[in-house]
């Protein structure tokens, strides 16, 4: 084999390893994730409906690919694995703006935080007072505790985090005393507690867009236009109402853009391995 030759396929096959790299043929197939909130099955069970939707959309195969937790999540992410992502805002900003990944449809309601404490627990009135002391929320890098984190800027005055799974389990976990605070959506003390009758709120923390869709570079723009379109388009209803039902959306997913979540990448500045 002449020696151009070798180098033009030593060439292809370096390209090939690159994450951004596509074959231009109908054999392409796109990697549509989400983070690891929930077992295979139940992922397979939300999300393989919105991929058998989406291949049929543009024409070209979407599967869905459960990463298994949280650190292969992380790192196939950034190495631009994933051609379709659904998750949180901190996330999609960051993709927006590192990854050329564009957001294309988002859950319609405001994302709010509070950080709440027990109702007859009147030795705090703000968040100030609280450096140092016992949360339960999230493991990083769940947004909620990185917002959390974020309000104490002097290291030695980090609260202390309580790895807590699951909004209830961290609301329960501020009413049984396992912890001096925790941090939740707004929407969820709500529901937890609506009239506030053992729940006190000792900090609002900055309203936010919710949890979105970003379609990636290897995707044209023509696709990504359709997915655009298919995921706000009322023919979505069906395959998306798994993934609805499970972030208690009501109606369908509205559109958005980057602009809109180019701020938030801010929330993973400190966590390792994203700079």
């Amino acid at each position: 084999m002449p020696i151009h030759t070798r180098l033009i396929l030593l060439l292809i096959a370096l390209l090939m390893s690159f994450p951004g790299w596509t074959q231009a043929d109908n054999n392409t197939v796109y990697i549509f994730s989400a983070p690891p909130r929930e077992t295979m099955q139940v992922g397979k069970d939300k999300y393989d409906p919105v991929a058998r939707y989406l291949s049929m959309i543009i024409g070209k195969k979407v599967v869905y690919e459960h990463p298994g937790n949280w650190g292969v999540y992380r790192s196939r992410m950034i190495k631009g694995r994933y051609d379709i992502v659904f998750d949180g805002p901190h996330f999609n900003g960051y993709r927006a703006a590192r990854m050329r990944h564009n957001i294309v449809a988002k859950i319609p309601t405001i994302h709010e935080f509070v950080v709440i404490v027990k109702k007859s627990n009147t030795t705090y009135k703000d968040l100030g007072q609280m450096g140092g002391r016992t949360f339960c929320t999230h493991a990083p890098p769940n947004l909620g505790t990185l917002t959390l984190l974020q309000e104490f800027e002097n290291p030695s005055r980090q609260p202390f985090i309580v790895n807590t799974k699951g909004w209830s389990k961290i609301y329960n976990g501020v009413q049984s005393g396992r912890c001096v605070a925790g941090i939740l959506p707004i929407l969820n003390l709500q529901k937890l507690d609506p009239q506030l009758k053992f729940s006190r709120i000792i900090f609002h923390a900055k309203k936010m867009p919710n949890q979105a869709f970003s379609v990636g570079p290897r995707i044209s723009k023509k696709n990504q236009l359709k997915i655009a379109r298919a995921l706000v388009a009322p023919n979505s209803a069906e395959p998306t109402n798994k993934l609805r039902k499970a972030y208690n959306v009501k109606g369908n997913f509205v559109p958005t853009s980057n602009k809109e979540y180019f701020h938030m990448a801010k929330y993973l500045k400190n966590e390792w391995g994203y700079y």
